[in-house]
């Protein structure tokens, strides 16, 4: 595993949380950061296992 999948896989999880911490809790902004921090985490481990399979491959 690289940086970027292991920071993305966290940003994923911690966006998840905060998303239904926000739900719970009827704040809105803070699920929709939890939605954006998920989003940002799931690009990130993307790109991180994107890296991963090109330097196999080269």
């Amino acid at each position: 595993m690289n940086k970027d999948q292991v920071e993305g896989r966290l940003k994923k999880a911690g966006g998840k949380v905060k998303e239904i911490a926000g739900k719970l809790v009827g704040d809105k902004f803070l699920e929709q950061k939890g939605r954006r921090g998920r989003v940002a985490g799931t690009v990130q481990a993307g790109y991180g296992d994107l890296k991963n399979k090109m330097k196999k491959i080269g």
